[in-house]
């Protein structure tokens, strides 16, 4: 009888340790992101508190590098998905993460809130990314260096301009492929010849917009590629502040980052419920002043440090289908293969 009692025992407790285990699981919800997101100073440590606090769940944002990145880890891990939401992968990432079947359609609650021009579908069944910021891609310029400001992308090839500006990774990054396509729609099927000249401008190329920022920040150039929106951050803390945005007369790359449902994730109710929340008034308004983006929602009040950015008029959206080759064409030509 002993024996039958310690053994309905010990059946008991591991039916109760693997029910806790799967209530731990389905209450976790976990966020693959970039580097900036998740800092201190991003919007991932305000958005967890918030989000936890309004839905019970436990939130884990983890950084897996720049936006780039993010898709490269949910591809890997795509038989055995480790994440509930991916943000980051942006309008010129969207059709490889559409190809790679990563990503499983949900439109949000509030999705009449977003902005309609920066949607990636207005349909239910299409609807993998759910826009949560925007901005333009811009030449940051520090005004208190030696040399003047450039006024167009083919200035920057001038030998003024040696060793003065920093670009991003285009495998890895964001505004690195950003800057890529920039000069693929400005020169067409001449970029290559722009490329070989802009090389003795380039004095690196970071892997990332976080470590590319900071050594701009920290005086190595006067010159990175970031967003029309990236001086508001200098216009709020700095003062006097010497960064500005560049407007030039090519047509500027609107970059739209978005968040998206993993698929065949363990808990899409959880990341549902936190796509929710990014794009909802909360969620939005902690965004300009972590972010430095324009928010996707419309009905967000935009900070005073914003009011005096010039936005570029002169924009595209269209992403090239080759950008595989174009990266690889060009880091031949910056000798980085």
């Amino acid at each position: 009888m002993k024996k039958n009692f310690f053994s309905i025992l010990s059946l008991f407790l591991i039916i109760l340790f693997f029910a806790g285990c799967s209530s731990e699981k389905e209450n976790k919800v976990v966020v693959y992101a970039y580097d900036s997101f998740c800092s201190e100073w991003g919007p991932g440590p305000q958005l967890e508190k918030l989000f936890e606090e309004k839905t019970g769940y436990d939130l884990e944002i983890l950084s897996v590098g720049d936006g780039a990145q993010v898709l490269a880890k949910a591809a890997f891990e795509k038989d055995d998905p480790q994440s509930d939401v991916l943000v980051g992968i942006d309008n010129q990432l969207y059709k490889k993460a559409l190809n790679l079947e990563i990503l499983s359609p949900y439109k949000p609650k509030g999705s009449e809130n977003l902005k309609p021009e920066i949607l990636f579908s207005d349909r239910a069944e299409d609807w993998f990314l759910t826009p949560y910021d925007w901005s333009s891609f811009a030449i940051i310029y520090n005004t208190e260096s030696s040399v003047p400001a450039p006024e167009s992308l083919m200035d920057l090839t001038k030998e003024i301009y040696r060793k003065k500006l920093i670009l991003m990774d285009p495998r890895t990054s964001t505004p690195g492929l950003g800057f890529l396509t920039w000069t693929k729609n400005a020169f067409g099927d001449r970029y290559l010849e722009f490329w070989e000249n802009l090389k003795p401008s380039v004095l690196t190329m970071a892997p990332g917009w976080d470590s590319g920022y900071g050594l701009f920040t920290a005086g190595e150039a006067p010159l990175v590629i970031s967003y029309t929106t990236s001086p508001a951050y200098h216009i709020e803390y700095d003062e006097p502040y010497s960064f500005r945005a560049l407007v030039f007369p090519e047509a500027a790359p609107l970059q739209v980052e978005g968040a998206g449902l993993t698929k065949n994730s363990k808990n899409p109710e959880g990341g549902k419920a936190f796509i929710d929340f990014l794009i909802s008034a909360e969620g939005q308004e902690i965004l300009p002043l972590t972010q430095w983006m324009y928010p996707a929602n419309k009905n967000i009040e935009l900070p005073e440090c914003y009011k005096t950015i010039e936005a570029p008029e002169n924009i595209f959206t269209e992403m090239p289908d080759d950008v595989d080759s174009m990266i690889e064409e060009v880091l031949t030509v910056l000798g980085n293969e």
